[in-house]
């Protein structure tokens, strides 16, 4: 994708992959104004994946943009995409009890609300552990908003490769192999 960021609909719709300077890799689509899609391929939390996050999304200035989150675990998250520059820097905000207990996270989040709510309650939350990273860009498509092939499996060994190299949607976007 070669595109120019200029406006808050030249993002949406986008689907990103990212690896953060610590090495965590990332996959995150901008699912519309409202809502984001993620899986985590590498790093404390590797293997989570969730649907349908409301997050708040805005446009910084031309090309700039600013995601939040809070999610069901009680992590807060902070993304500054630079698409035009390949660039983001992210800001997670991990409850104790997730720095603590990754494994509980390690799901489908949507079928596990429930866990991820009574975990909050159940162990610490602070001290939160604060992970600000600057991450590379390493794969930009253009999805459409709504798609709901982006993120539709659980993450495994390669995904983020099969992506990159043409071998996961086809020419509409839409997975392959379902």
């Amino acid at each position: 994708m070669t595109k120019t960021f200029k406006t808050l609909e030249d993002f949406l719709g986008t689907h990103f992959i990212y690896t953060y300077d610590n090495g965590w890799e990332y996959e995150w689509y901008a699912k519309n104004d409202h809502t984001v899609d993620y899986r985590i391929h590498g790093g404390m939390v590797g293997g989570r994946w969730v649907t349908d996050q409301e997050a708040d999304i805005v446009m910084l200035t031309e090309g700039i943009y600013k995601i939040s989150w809070t999610e069901p675990t009680g992590t807060d998250v902070a993304l500054d995409f630079m698409p035009n520059e390949k660039k983001l820097h992210g800001t997670i905000f991990f409850p104790k009890w997730v720095q603590e207990h990754p494994e509980i996270t390690v799901t489908y989040q949507n079928e596990h609300i429930d866990l991820m709510e009574e975990s909050r309650e159940k162990y610490e939350t602070y001290p939160k552990m604060v992970v600000p990273e600057f991450a590379n860009i390493t794969y930009m498509g253009d999805a459409g908003q709504n798609n709901e092939d982006v993120i539709s499996e659980a993450p495994y060994k390669g995904l983020p490769d099969d992506i990159r190299n043409g071998k996961y949607f086809d020419e509409n976007y839409r997975r392959i192999n379902k």
